[in-house]
Protein backbone atom coordinates (compact mmCIF):
# COMPACT_ATOMS: atom_id res chain seq x y z
CA UNK A 1 0.00 0.00 0.00
CA UNK A 2 1.37 3.42 -0.97
CA UNK A 3 2.41 5.80 1.81
CA UNK A 4 1.39 9.48 1.79
CA UNK A 5 4.12 12.13 1.77
CA UNK A 6 4.89 15.80 1.22
CA UNK A 7 7.59 16.72 -1.28
CA UNK A 8 9.70 19.80 -0.59
CA UNK A 9 12.47 21.30 -2.67
CA UNK A 10 15.13 23.96 -2.59
CA UNK A 11 15.96 24.47 -6.27
CA UNK A 12 19.12 26.51 -6.73
CA UNK A 13 21.27 27.26 -9.74
CA UNK A 14 24.09 25.04 -8.47
CA UNK A 15 22.32 22.42 -6.36
CA UNK A 16 18.76 21.13 -6.08
CA UNK A 17 17.87 19.67 -2.69
CA UNK A 18 14.69 17.54 -2.55
CA UNK A 19 13.11 15.94 0.48
CA UNK A 20 10.23 13.59 1.18
CA UNK A 21 8.43 14.38 4.45
CA UNK A 22 5.73 12.51 6.30
CA UNK A 23 2.39 14.29 6.19
CA UNK A 24 1.62 16.45 9.21
CA UNK A 25 1.03 20.01 10.32
CA UNK A 26 4.64 20.62 11.40
CA UNK A 27 7.01 18.27 9.58
CA UNK A 28 10.27 17.33 11.19
CA UNK A 29 13.28 16.12 9.23
CA UNK A 30 12.83 14.48 5.84
CA UNK A 31 12.38 10.74 5.50
CA UNK A 32 14.42 10.81 2.29
CA UNK A 33 16.68 13.64 1.17
CA UNK A 34 18.83 13.94 -1.95
CA UNK A 35 21.03 16.62 -3.54
CA UNK A 36 21.52 16.92 -7.29
CA UNK A 37 23.90 19.11 -9.30
CA UNK A 38 21.98 21.39 -11.65
CA UNK A 39 24.67 21.06 -14.30
CA UNK A 40 23.87 17.35 -14.64
CA UNK A 41 20.33 17.99 -15.93
CA UNK A 42 18.92 19.98 -18.83
CA UNK A 43 15.61 20.61 -17.05
CA UNK A 44 13.97 20.22 -13.66
CA UNK A 45 11.81 17.34 -14.89
CA UNK A 46 14.92 15.16 -15.08
CA UNK A 47 15.84 15.94 -11.47
CA UNK A 48 12.32 15.16 -10.31
CA UNK A 49 12.25 11.85 -12.18
CA UNK A 50 15.58 10.84 -10.63
CA UNK A 51 14.37 11.74 -7.15
CA UNK A 52 11.12 9.81 -7.49
CA UNK A 53 13.05 6.77 -8.68
CA UNK A 54 15.41 7.11 -5.71
CA UNK A 55 12.42 7.36 -3.35
CA UNK A 56 10.76 4.25 -4.74
CA UNK A 57 14.02 2.34 -4.40
CA UNK A 58 14.30 3.41 -0.76
CA UNK A 59 10.67 3.39 0.38
CA UNK A 60 8.62 1.41 -2.14
CA UNK A 61 5.41 2.85 -3.53
CA UNK A 62 4.73 6.41 -2.39
CA UNK A 63 1.91 8.89 -2.90
CA UNK A 64 2.66 12.61 -2.79
CA UNK A 65 -0.28 14.70 -1.63
CA UNK A 66 1.30 18.15 -1.62
CA UNK A 67 4.52 19.73 -2.81
CA UNK A 68 6.29 23.05 -2.43
CA UNK A 69 9.40 24.12 -4.30
CA UNK A 70 11.52 27.13 -3.43
CA UNK A 71 13.11 28.16 -6.73
CA UNK A 72 15.94 30.61 -7.39
CA UNK A 73 14.04 33.07 -9.56
CA UNK A 74 11.01 35.37 -9.54
CA UNK A 75 7.64 33.64 -9.38
CA UNK A 76 5.11 34.73 -12.02
CA UNK A 77 1.75 33.11 -11.32
CA UNK A 78 2.51 29.40 -11.16
CA UNK A 79 5.75 29.59 -13.17
CA UNK A 80 9.38 30.36 -12.43
CA UNK A 81 12.11 31.15 -14.91
CA UNK A 82 15.32 30.64 -12.98
CA UNK A 83 17.72 33.56 -12.89
CA UNK A 84 21.07 31.77 -13.13
CA UNK A 85 20.07 28.46 -14.74
CA UNK A 86 18.17 27.82 -18.00
CA UNK A 87 15.25 26.02 -16.34
CA UNK A 88 11.56 26.92 -16.52
CA UNK A 89 9.41 25.30 -13.84
CA UNK A 90 5.61 25.21 -14.00
CA UNK A 91 3.45 24.08 -11.10
CA UNK A 92 0.93 22.34 -13.37
CA UNK A 93 3.62 20.28 -15.09
CA UNK A 94 5.13 19.25 -11.75
CA UNK A 95 1.66 18.31 -10.48
CA UNK A 96 1.12 16.00 -13.46
CA UNK A 97 4.44 14.24 -12.79
CA UNK A 98 3.42 13.82 -9.15
CA UNK A 99 0.08 12.24 -9.98
CA UNK A 100 -2.08 15.30 -9.35
CA UNK A 101 -0.52 16.59 -6.13
CA UNK A 102 -1.14 20.21 -5.21
CA UNK A 103 2.04 22.14 -6.03
CA UNK A 104 3.11 25.55 -4.73
CA UNK A 105 6.07 27.48 -6.17
CA UNK A 106 7.94 30.05 -4.09
CA UNK A 107 11.02 32.15 -4.59
CA UNK A 108 13.88 30.31 -2.90
CA UNK A 109 14.38 33.05 -0.32
CA UNK A 110 10.68 33.13 0.43
CA UNK A 111 11.05 29.44 1.28
CA UNK A 112 14.16 30.13 3.36
CA UNK A 113 12.26 32.84 5.25
CA UNK A 114 9.54 30.30 6.11
CA UNK A 115 12.28 27.99 7.33
CA UNK A 116 13.55 30.40 9.98
CA UNK A 117 10.81 29.22 12.36
CA UNK A 118 11.98 25.61 11.93
CA UNK A 119 15.55 26.28 13.09
CA UNK A 120 16.98 24.93 16.32
CA UNK A 121 19.28 27.07 18.52
CA UNK A 122 22.27 25.06 17.38
CA UNK A 123 21.53 26.09 13.77
CA UNK A 124 22.45 29.71 14.53
CA UNK A 125 25.70 31.55 15.23
CA UNK A 126 25.14 35.06 16.57
CA UNK A 127 27.60 37.65 15.26
CA UNK A 128 25.85 40.65 16.82
CA UNK A 129 23.53 40.31 19.79
CA UNK A 130 21.93 43.73 19.30
CA UNK A 131 18.74 44.57 21.18
CA UNK A 132 16.27 42.00 19.82
CA UNK A 133 12.55 42.59 19.59
CA UNK A 134 10.69 39.34 18.79
CA UNK A 135 7.96 41.23 16.94
CA UNK A 136 10.40 43.31 14.91
CA UNK A 137 10.97 43.02 11.19
CA UNK A 138 13.52 40.45 10.04
CA UNK A 139 15.78 40.13 7.01
CA UNK A 140 16.86 36.84 5.41
CA UNK A 141 19.82 37.34 3.08
CA UNK A 142 22.26 34.96 1.48
CA UNK A 143 25.00 34.82 -1.14
CA UNK A 144 25.55 31.74 -3.26
CA UNK A 145 25.37 31.48 -7.03
CA UNK A 146 23.39 34.73 -6.73
CA UNK A 147 22.26 36.99 -3.88
CA UNK A 148 18.82 36.48 -2.35
CA UNK A 149 16.82 38.62 0.05
CA UNK A 150 13.44 38.25 1.78
CA UNK A 151 11.75 40.13 4.62
CA UNK A 152 9.66 38.84 7.53
CA UNK A 153 7.19 41.51 8.73
CA UNK A 154 5.15 41.10 11.94
CA UNK A 155 1.39 41.31 11.33
CA UNK A 156 0.10 40.92 14.89
CA UNK A 157 0.20 37.15 15.29
CA UNK A 158 2.93 35.98 12.92
CA UNK A 159 5.62 37.10 10.51
CA UNK A 160 4.41 37.57 6.95
CA UNK A 161 6.99 36.80 4.27
CA UNK A 162 7.76 39.41 1.62
CA UNK A 163 9.85 38.06 -1.24
CA UNK A 164 11.50 40.07 -3.96
CA UNK A 165 14.70 40.52 -5.93
CA UNK A 166 16.62 42.58 -3.40
CA UNK A 167 19.90 41.07 -4.52
CA UNK A 168 19.60 43.11 -7.71
CA UNK A 169 19.59 46.50 -6.01
CA UNK A 170 22.50 48.70 -7.01
CA UNK A 171 25.99 48.19 -5.58
CA UNK A 172 26.89 51.17 -3.38
CA UNK A 173 30.66 51.64 -2.87
CA UNK A 174 31.71 52.74 0.61
CA UNK A 175 35.32 53.79 -0.10
CA UNK A 176 37.75 54.49 -2.92
CA UNK A 177 38.72 50.83 -3.39
CA UNK A 178 35.08 49.81 -3.79
CA UNK A 179 34.53 52.78 -6.12
CA UNK A 180 37.40 51.52 -8.27
CA UNK A 181 35.78 48.06 -8.26
CA UNK A 182 32.53 49.63 -9.45
CA UNK A 183 34.35 51.50 -12.24
CA UNK A 184 36.05 48.26 -13.30
CA UNK A 185 32.71 46.44 -13.56
CA UNK A 186 30.71 49.22 -15.24
CA UNK A 187 31.92 48.57 -18.82
CA UNK A 188 30.92 44.92 -18.48
CA UNK A 189 27.52 45.31 -16.83
CA UNK A 190 26.41 48.90 -17.40
CA UNK A 191 24.49 48.82 -14.14
CA UNK A 192 26.36 47.03 -11.35
CA UNK A 193 24.06 45.27 -8.89
CA UNK A 194 24.86 44.00 -5.43
CA UNK A 195 24.72 40.44 -6.80
CA UNK A 196 27.53 41.23 -9.25
CA UNK A 197 29.79 41.69 -6.21
CA UNK A 198 28.21 39.68 -3.39
CA UNK A 199 27.94 36.18 -4.87
CA UNK A 200 30.24 33.35 -5.83
CA UNK A 201 30.89 34.95 -9.20
CA UNK A 202 31.31 38.28 -7.41
CA UNK A 203 34.15 36.87 -5.30
CA UNK A 204 35.90 35.77 -8.49
CA UNK A 205 35.41 39.28 -9.96
CA UNK A 206 36.87 40.85 -6.82
CA UNK A 207 39.85 38.50 -7.03
CA UNK A 208 40.46 39.42 -10.69
CA UNK A 209 40.10 43.14 -9.90
CA UNK A 210 42.58 43.06 -7.01
CA UNK A 211 44.96 40.93 -9.05
CA UNK A 212 44.94 43.50 -11.86
CA UNK A 213 45.37 46.35 -9.39
CA UNK A 214 48.45 44.67 -7.91
CA UNK A 215 49.82 43.41 -11.22
CA UNK A 216 49.33 39.77 -10.17
CA UNK A 217 46.34 38.50 -12.17
CA UNK A 218 45.06 35.20 -10.82
CA UNK A 219 45.51 31.85 -12.47
CA UNK A 220 42.60 30.04 -14.12
CA UNK A 221 42.21 27.88 -11.00
CA UNK A 222 41.67 31.00 -8.92
CA UNK A 223 38.64 31.94 -10.97
CA UNK A 224 36.84 29.33 -8.89
CA UNK A 225 35.32 31.11 -5.84
CA UNK A 226 35.55 27.95 -3.73
CA UNK A 227 39.28 27.76 -4.46
CA UNK A 228 39.74 31.44 -3.59
CA UNK A 229 38.01 30.87 -0.25
CA UNK A 230 39.99 27.71 0.44
CA UNK A 231 43.32 29.40 -0.17
CA UNK A 232 42.34 32.44 1.88
CA UNK A 233 41.33 30.28 4.83
CA UNK A 234 43.97 27.55 4.72
CA UNK A 235 47.10 28.70 2.89
CA UNK A 236 47.27 32.40 3.68
CA UNK A 237 47.47 33.32 -0.01
CA UNK A 238 47.67 37.14 0.20
CA UNK A 239 45.58 37.91 -2.88
CA UNK A 240 42.93 35.35 -1.97
CA UNK A 241 42.81 36.68 1.60
CA UNK A 242 42.39 40.29 0.46
CA UNK A 243 39.73 39.21 -2.02
CA UNK A 244 37.73 37.33 0.61
CA UNK A 245 38.00 40.21 3.07
CA UNK A 246 36.72 42.73 0.51
CA UNK A 247 33.89 40.35 -0.39
CA UNK A 248 32.94 40.06 3.29
CA UNK A 249 33.03 43.83 3.72
CA UNK A 250 30.70 44.33 0.75
CA UNK A 251 28.44 41.53 2.02
CA UNK A 252 28.13 43.16 5.44
CA UNK A 253 27.37 46.56 3.91
CA UNK A 254 24.60 45.15 1.70
CA UNK A 255 23.08 43.24 4.62
CA UNK A 256 23.14 46.40 6.72
CA UNK A 257 21.40 48.38 3.98
CA UNK A 258 18.55 45.87 3.86
CA UNK A 259 18.34 45.85 7.65
CA UNK A 260 17.96 49.63 7.66
CA UNK A 261 15.26 49.41 4.98
CA UNK A 262 12.90 47.66 7.40
CA UNK A 263 14.52 48.50 10.78
CA UNK A 264 15.27 44.83 11.41
CA UNK A 265 14.92 44.75 15.19
CA UNK A 266 13.76 41.13 14.86
CA UNK A 267 17.12 40.12 13.44
CA UNK A 268 19.10 39.55 10.26
CA UNK A 269 19.60 35.92 9.21
CA UNK A 270 22.54 35.25 6.89
CA UNK A 271 21.91 32.03 4.98
CA UNK A 272 23.39 30.32 1.93
CA UNK A 273 26.28 28.05 1.17
CA UNK A 274 29.01 30.68 1.16
CA UNK A 275 28.42 31.95 4.71
CA UNK A 276 28.79 28.53 6.32
CA UNK A 277 31.96 27.78 4.34
CA UNK A 278 33.75 31.01 5.30
CA UNK A 279 32.34 31.23 8.83
CA UNK A 280 35.67 31.82 10.67
CA UNK A 281 36.51 34.79 8.43
CA UNK A 282 32.91 36.02 8.36
CA UNK A 283 32.79 36.14 12.15
CA UNK A 284 36.18 37.84 12.48
CA UNK A 285 34.64 41.31 12.46
CA UNK A 286 34.75 42.74 8.94
CA UNK A 287 31.17 41.81 8.15
CA UNK A 288 29.75 43.45 11.28
CA UNK A 289 31.97 46.52 10.96
CA UNK A 290 30.59 47.13 7.45
CA UNK A 291 27.06 46.23 8.56
CA UNK A 292 27.17 48.95 11.25
CA UNK A 293 28.97 51.62 9.18
CA UNK A 294 25.81 53.59 8.44
CA UNK A 295 26.82 57.14 9.32
CA UNK A 296 24.21 58.85 11.47
CA UNK A 297 22.31 55.53 11.70
CA UNK A 298 25.24 53.43 12.94
CA UNK A 299 23.79 53.22 16.45
CA UNK A 300 20.50 51.99 15.01
CA UNK A 301 22.32 49.31 12.97
CA UNK A 302 24.15 48.11 16.11
CA UNK A 303 20.75 47.38 17.68
CA UNK A 304 19.87 44.82 14.99
CA UNK A 305 20.72 41.19 15.90
CA UNK A 306 22.75 39.39 13.23
CA UNK A 307 22.84 35.58 12.99
CA UNK A 308 24.48 33.16 10.58
CA UNK A 309 22.32 30.14 9.76
CA UNK A 310 24.75 27.23 9.81
CA UNK A 311 22.44 24.57 8.35
CA UNK A 312 22.00 24.38 4.58
CA UNK A 313 18.50 22.93 4.93
CA UNK A 314 16.61 26.10 5.87
CA UNK A 315 15.03 26.44 2.40
CA UNK A 316 14.01 22.79 2.33
CA UNK A 317 12.45 23.03 5.80
CA UNK A 318 10.62 26.21 4.84
CA UNK A 319 9.18 24.61 1.71
CA UNK A 320 8.04 21.62 3.78
CA UNK A 321 6.26 23.90 6.26
CA UNK A 322 4.44 25.69 3.44
CA UNK A 323 3.39 22.41 1.83
CA UNK A 324 2.15 21.07 5.16
CA UNK A 325 0.05 24.18 5.76
CA UNK A 326 -1.84 23.92 2.45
Amino acid sequence: MAKDFILAGDVGATTTRLGLFETGAAPGGPTIERNYAGADFSEFAGVLARFLADCRSAAGEIRIERACLGVAGPVAGARVRMTNLAWNIEADAVSVRLGGARVVLLNDFEAAAHGIDALAPEDLLTMQKGAPRPEGAQVVIGAGTGLGVAYRIWTGDRHQILAGEGGHTGFAPADEQQSALLRALLPRFGRVSAEHVVSGAGLARIHAFLGQMSGAAGSAAMEDPAEISRRALTTGDPLAARSLDLFITCYGAVAGDHALAVCAHGGVYVVGGIAAKILPRLAAGGFIAAFNAKGSHSALARAFPVHVVTTDRVGLLGAARVAASQ
